[in-house]
């Protein structure tokens, strides 16, 4: 299962679950075309306002499922496989019992949930109609992508990428006929946005029942510590994830409080989603590769592991700097497919998105590490640089530099952070290193 040389495993893990989630991506950004076309910028910005929660969700799946992948492709990889059914059906337990919990509080506090999302007067019915719609389908968004990083753990990662795509798919033929044909306003967007999940959650779900691979549903024994251990060594991946909901709801509360109002927050709604595509691109090679780093601690093939984060090191550079120069070049174009009527709404997010991606070729590489060392069960370090990248440097920076240096500093923070993230993976990487000389 991980024969081969360091680029073909690469090739097998990582580029399937970076199609795979890129286009699960892809289906918000949909969301965000149609919207944008149909009912405009206050669409947009009511939109954007569950940007950050969609994100949260997706960083508690991913949480689940790493934790679990982690431990599972370990206990496979030394061949112990009932351990390995029994962590499979503790992940299933953990995902529906979030699930549930986000039915129930969300549906309670959907008002107040909205507002601390940065709904404005101005667009908060909009918004709760969105936002009722992921709360109420959270489960399927849940498992589509905790069974398809289990999936990548035993050895489909092809399957997990076909379903992811197909539930991305599914929901942009059905944004458009629930937005014009049907006439649904936003309620329709967010409506596709909620099925598509359930499409690649019942792809998924026959590997698992029919007992295809090495993981399958099977009566559980519930063992608080092997709960425990999932989401400890889970947590790096919620943070990694969480990321993008963290900064996103950081930036949608900067933009409000330094006066860009309602074309800040619809330009950075669609400036996410370019973030968005991005972040997915590495987010999806790091995770694939995670079965392989973990197989490999497991079996104790330190060399492999290592010849596997240079080989990835280079990709995940040149590819952000590919990307960083594609923004140069082309942004303007990307921007204009969402609301092409509104020449002061592109000209705004073309300007601010050339400081905003400057430093994301780092990311990726910040990604990456997070990933080895989560895999390799240094759980310590991962957790340090997500930290770093998420809930240290990026507020810090988005509540000083502006108050200091003016408004338009918001818009290099985030980069910024990245490259501060960066100065701390390399002294942990080059600083061991001295030390054990």
């Amino acid at each position: 299962m991980y024969d081969g040389k360091t680029h073909t495993l690469f090739a097998k893990y990582a580029i399937p679950q970076m199609i795979g989630l890129l286009f699960n991506s892809i289906y918000l950004i949909v969301d965000g075309i149609f919207i944008g076309n149909r009912l405009g910028r206050d669409g947009m910005a009511a939109a954007a306002v569950s940007v950050p929660f969609i994100e949260v969700l997706i960083a508690l799946s991913m949480a689940v499922a790493s934790g679990a992948g982690i431990i599972i492709s370990g206990q496979l990889g030394q061949k112990e496989n009932e351990k390995a059914i029994q962590t499979f059906n503790t992940a299933i337990l953990c995902s529906a019992s979030i699930g549930m919990a986000v039915i129930i509080l969300g549906n309670i506090f959907l008002h107040p949930l909205a507002e601390i999302l940065g709904s404005t007067p101005q667009i908060h019915h909009k918004a709760i109609s969105y936002l009722w719609y992921i709360v109420t389908f959270s489960p399927f968004l849940l498992f589509s992508f905790l069974l398809g990083g289990l999936a990548r753990n035993d050895g489909c990662p092809k399957l997990a990428m076909f379903a992811l795509s197909f539930g991305s798919v599914s929901n942009m033929v059905l944004d458009y006929l629930f937005m014009y044909p049907l006439n649904m306003g936003i309620a329709g967007a967010a409506l596709a946005t909620a099925i598509g999940p359930i499409f690649s959650v019942a792809i998924l779900l026959p590997h698992f029942l029919m007992k295809r691979g090495n993981l399958y549903f099977a009566r559980l024994k519930i063992q608080l510590h092997n709960i425990r251990r999932i989401f400890i060594l889970g947590f790096p991946s919620f943070i990694m994830e969480f990321t993008i909901g963290i900064v996103t709801f950081v930036y949608n509360y900067a933009i409000v409080k330094h006066g860009y109002g309602e074309i800040g927050l619809a330009a950075y709604l669609v400036i996410g989603y370019l973030m968005l595509i991005i972040l997915t691109i590495f987010l999806g090679m790091a995770e694939g590769l995670q079965p392989v780093f973990s197989y490999f601690t497991g079996t104790g093939e330190e060399n492999r592991n290592r010849d596997m984060r240079r080989f990835a090191t280079k990709v995940f550079l040149s590819v952000g700097i590919f990307c960083y120069l594609l923004i140069l070049l082309f942004s303007r174009y990307f921007f204009s497919i969402f609301n092409p009527g509104d020449a002061e709404l592109i000209v705004f997010m073309t300007s601010k998105s050339i400081p905003y991606f400057s430093g994301f070729f780092l990311a990726g590489y910040n990604i990456l590490m997070i990933s080895y060392w989560q895999s390799t069960q240094n759980t310590k370090k991962a957790l340090s640089i997500s930290l770093s990248r998420s809930l240290v440097f990026p507020p810090i920076l988005i509540f000083i530099l502006p108050a200091i240096c003016g408004g338009e500093m918001i818009w290099l923070c985030h980069s910024l952070g990245e490259g501060l993230t960066t100065t701390i993976v390399l002294i942990l990487l080059f600083g061991n290193r001295g030390r054990k000389r």
